[in-house]
């Protein structure tokens, strides 16, 4: 059984559309350990100023998400709060000698993500007004999307170590896998997948407070070479519901990255790296 919980404020101003990006944030986790979500309950924060209307798109949402992952919403828990608060308490299953960890990489595995990055500096862009609307939709439709299809591509593969990217940014999930797996990761940076428009928002300085933080925890970890400022800022970029790091065998992956055609990935899927022995760093920045 894996237990999970996880809840935030609003990131977008649309209810309805802030209750799916919250409700395939929470499922995530399941995905990232190779089970499938059973059953959730929804956790709530209102302030009683607001129409509860606001509330109900709210919850209609996550209850969209949870029925599209096959899982079942009996319930929730609600409370008076200033700010609006939303999310999941999720219990899937996974099979015991299947299940992903979160290390365990091997020297010549490769590294796949399974989404475009770049969710936190897009969301900046947005409160200063400054995103277009294509850079809006992607990044909804990105944050919003399941990783219910990626999980289901790689399962039948050699998948050695796996997690989400979320808050800590993709630099800082690296970290910790490859710290765990005692390995070092060589990331090159141009093959990673980013939102639109997401480069050329860091390049004008449209960097969330969370990037600095995430940046501070590991630089010393990563060797960064001559990679451009604005790239570290995307790699360090807290994202909100990003996908599935997958270090996986080499072998398979000509046929993982078919599979993922196959179930019609509703994202970017990238190669971004390998694995290495590991050196005096934990990422090596190309």
């Amino acid at each position: 059984m894996i237990q999970t919980v996880d809840f935030f404020t609003p990131i977008v101003d649309e209810p309805y559309m802030f209750g799916q990006i919250a409700a395939a944030n929470s499922l995530s986790d399941v995905w990232a350990m190779g089970g499938e979500p059973a059953v959730a309950l929804n956790i709530v924060g209102f302030p009683n100023c607001l129409d509860p209307a606001i509330l109900g798109d709210i919850l209609a949402g996550g209850a969209d998400k949870v029925k599209e992952a096959g899982a079942v919403l009996v319930g929730g828990h609600s409370v008076q709060d200033d700010e609006p608060k939303y999310g999941l308490c999720v219990s899937g299953f996974a099979h015991p000698d299947r299940i992903f960890k979160n290390y365990g990489c091997r020297p010549g595995d490769v590294l796949v993500l399974t989404k475009q990055i770049g969710s936190g500096v897009v969301n900046t862009a947005i409160k200063a007004d400054m995103a277009s609307p294509e850079a809006i939709r992607e990044a909804q439709q990105v944050m919003a999307s399941l990783n219910k299809k990626g999980k289901q591509a790689v399962e039948k593969y050699d998948v050695s170590a796996c997690t989400d990217i979320t808050g800590f940014g993709l630099l800082g999930h690296c970290v910790e896998m490859a710290s765990a797996s005692d390995v070092t990761f060589e990331i090159n940076v141009k093959d990673i997948a980013y939102l639109t428009d997401a480069i050329a928002y860091a390049k004008m300085g449209l960097i969330p407070a969370g990037a600095y933080k995430n940046r501070g925890y590991s630089i010393g970890k990563v060797e960064t070479g001559s990679v451009e400022e604005h790239y570290l800022d995307l790699l360090y970029d807290p994202q909100t519901s990003g996908g599935l790091l997958i270090s996986v065998a080499e072998e398979d992956l000509k046929p993982m990255l078919q599979n993922f055609e196959t179930v019609k990935m509703d994202t970017a899927v990238s190669v971004i790296g390998r694995v290495s022995p590991k050196s005096d760093k934990l990422i090596r920045l190309f």
